[in-house]
């Protein structure tokens, strides 16, 4: 791994420690905020030349809180948030400190900056691109592309979130109860949004993001470890080590991206396997099934088979008709036309598939053309299915995922030369 790979790795894991640091030290969100990307770029533009520090963290929290003592001062409009820091900060010591003199004993406030970006007065768009940005680390660019507008658009919704979180003067630490009964299906789903970005980019030339599936990962351990009694809090985190287990089998050699089916098993991390399958099987009796414990335990079928065929696509059919009636989703019928076609014939999946071109957010979805161009070679159609990966591959952000298109359609139907 280069020096600056190694870097971006580390600063995306660092990013909400240090702003969680910050929020809490001085309760002003947006400038915070400011003030932490700030001292991200820095880092970013320092470390690779000179070393990363042999306290990253508190050299980053000692640039930011330098950071924001000189955007207060930049500012007379802001001068009351200057007397604010004062009272809590002695002067001396945002001013004398070398940059990584501080122990790394500060407290990770990852997960209650979670839910203060999942704050109630934000609209539920705005609560999940804010954690997408804040804790996540994910640019303005990838969160748009998951939301797919312009990013100007998700640029001023991130700022509008941002303002009022701060306007609301909600201090960093874990809500009520009560409150957080009614937050955490967001927290929830922001974390599944965090976890699916780093493991298939929406964009760029890489297929992966590890650092950031990790990072999802860890929080959602967090939350499982201060909620052990929530099932979908357990069968997100099962959902997520089970899908991550096959994370070493999904990319060949050159960087490209290898189909489940034609992973080699051999490669999965048979721990993560262990544990995903351990939470789901205990966290399924509990009492009322839902989304996140649907998904894991579809992808506890994929993993237990020991090889392709042996894959219990009835059970797995099952498992996709119970999803969709508990959470409809467009997407939940792409992946349900799959298991139809592996059970009932591909022309039946084909049939289910094109009851999904009607439907505006999937009719010119990459992945629908990808699934039609399946089932087709899957019956033998090969130059309907060539141009249908041709097709798919010519609307996917993602680089491995075109390569990939783009080869299967050329080994169908080969373009003259």
């Amino acid at each position: 791994m280069s020096e600056e790979r190694r870097v971006e790795d580390l600063l995306r894991e660092l990013a909400p420690q240090v702003l969680g640091t910050l929020v809490r030290r001085y309760g002003v969100f947006d400038t915070c905020e400011d003030a932490v990307q700030e001292a991200l770029l820095a880092a970013a533009l320092q470390w690779p030349a000179e070393g990363i520090p042999e306290q990253p963290r508190a050299w980053l929290v000692t640039v930011a809180s330098r950071k924001l003592v000189d955007q207060v001062r930049s500012e007379q409009a802001r001068r009351h948030r200057e007397d604010r820091i004062a009272l809590t900060t002695p002067q001396a010591e945002l001013l004398s400190r070398a940059a990584d003199a501080e122990p790394e004993t500060d407290r990770d406030d990852s997960l209650a900056l979670l839910f203060l970006c999942c704050h109630p007065a934000l609209s539920r768009p705005s609560r999940i691109a804010l954690t997408l940005r804040a804790v996540g680390g994910l640019t303005t660019a990838q969160i748009a592309a998951a939301f797919l507008v312009p990013e100007a658009t998700m640029a001023q919704r991130i700022s509008r979130a941002k303002q009022t979180v701060k306007a609301s003067g909600t201090p960093l630490r874990m809500p009520e109860a009560a409150d957080r009964a009614e937050r955490l299906a967001e927290v929830l789903h922001v974390l599944y949004l965090v976890f699916n970005e780093g493991y298939t980019t929406t964009d760029g030339a890489d297929l992966t993001t590890p650092a950031l599936s990790a990072e999802a990962i860890r929080l959602t351990r967090l939350l499982h470890r201060l909620l052990p009694d929530d099932a979908e809090t357990a069968g997100l985190l099962a959902l997520m080590l089970l899908t991550d287990a096959r994370r070493p089998a999904r990319i060949g050699p050159d960087g490209d991206l290898v189909p489940l089916a034609e992973q080699d098993r051999g490669r999965w991390d048979r721990r993560l396997v262990a544990e995903g399958i351990d939470l789901i099987s205990r966290a399924l009796p509990r009492g009322q099934v839902g989304l996140y414990q649907l998904q894991a335990a579809i992808a506890a079928v994929h993993d237990e088979a020991e090889h392709v065929d042996a894959t219990d696509w009835p059970q797995i059919l099952a498992l996709y008709e119970l999803l969709e009636h508990t959470a409809p989703n467009p997407m939940v019928t792409l992946n349900r036309s799959v298991a139809v076609a592996m059970v009932h014939g591909p022309s039946a999946g084909l049939d289910l598939l094109e009851t999904l071109t009607s439907d505006k957010r999937m009719a010119r979805h990459h992945r629908l053309l990808a699934t039609r161009a399946h089932l087709l070679e899957m019956l033998g159609r090969q130059q309907a299915a060539a141009d249908a990966y041709r097709e798919a591959a010519r609307r996917t952000t993602s680089a491995p995922e075109r390569r990939h298109l783009t080869a299967r359609a050329a080994r169908l139907s080969p373009v003259p030369g």
